[in-house]
């Protein structure tokens, strides 16, 4: 049966207010046209997590969707901090959890795994202890020395994207892998947004990539350049110079609104956003392709 859906249909029918929302993705494949459409939608008190709250995660709070954030890093990459959700911090007008990057990965792994908690090994990051009551010291049951444990994280909704997925939502994506899988599998629902949408054969000829199963999503949605300002793998560059513009866009709360007024409110979807940003030849990449795989025959 085809899970295929217009973006705006899936975010309507799968978020929720005061759902937690995991946008997964690293450096590349970051869904940010899920993001805007959760803007429009005018989702509320969200609790957003991510490893990487990159520049989505700004707008967001900048558009009121959030109650609170779960992160490890946080800021605008290569740049410095993100300044909205960094004011919303000091100024006592967002909830926060801080990990490390290991501790909000295995956070994932637990809840992906059906287990409460996982345990990893101490860390230089005393501070986070101390000031998240939820990382806890556990004794080794076989005699060594203490563990830390994070709790499970199990996301209302995980969205995706990769570069290539069937109407089934069976995906492939490449490249710069993250927490992709780990998120889809500990979510309750999977939205996936997808370069490419193509037939069966092409993701069956290649099972080792397929790493987000149909199995586990809620809806497929065809949205080229649903990632910039970052890129994904093959297909479009990362937007450096919007990286370096949206610092100076979001000192300014004037400027923060006027951009999300014209580039998220101001257009309908994805397509016309890409249309009237007009950078598909800056943002143009020159193929390279790996060599074949030979599978053989069985």
């Amino acid at each position: 049966m085809s899970k295929l859906l217009p973006l705006s249909e899936a975010i309507a029918r799968f978020v929720n207010d005061g759902d937690t929302i995991y946008a997964a993705g690293f450096t590349h494949l970051i869904p940010f046209a899920a993001g805007h459409e959760i803007i429009r939608q005018g989702k509320k008190n969200l609790t957003l997590a991510r490893a990487t709250p990159d520049l989505i995660y700004d707008q967001m709070v900048a558009a009121g969707c959030a109650r609170k954030v779960i992160f490890s890093y946080m800021g605008n990459p290569g740049v410095g901090s993100l300044r909205i959700v960094r004011a919303a911090l000091e100024k006592g007008e967002l909830e926060w959890e801080e990990y490390s990057h290991f501790g909000m990965i295995t956070r994932l792994q637990a809840g992906a795994s059906g287990l409460p908690f996982l345990p990893m090994k101490q860390t230089g990051a005393a501070d986070l202890e101390r000031a998240n009551p939820s990382i806890k010291r556990i004794a080794d049951p076989y005699g060594g020395p203490d563990l830390v444990a994070v709790p499970a994280l199990n996301p209302d909704v995980a969205i995706v994207h990769v570069q290539r997925a069937d109407a089934n939502g069976n995906a492939h994506l490449w490249g710069i892998i993250g927490e992709q899988k780990e998120a889809a599998f500990a979510a309750k629902k999977v939205i996936l947004t997808a370069e490419e949408i193509v037939d069966e054969s092409v993701i069956r000829s290649d099972p080792n990539r397929t790493m987000i199963p149909g199995i586990i999503v809620s809806a497929v949605c065809h949205v080229p350049f649903a990632c910039h300002p970052s890129y994904a793998q093959g297909y479009y560059d990362r937007d450096n110079e919007f990286y370096l513009g949206w610092d100076k866009i979001s000192e300014s709360p004037e400027a923060t609104k006027q951009y999300l007024d014209e580039w998220v409110y101001g257009v309908k979807d994805r397509a016309e956003y890409w249309q009237k940003l007009g950078a598909q030849e800056r943002l143009k990449v020159t193929p390279q392709m790996s060599e074949p795989i030979n599978y053989g025959k069985y």
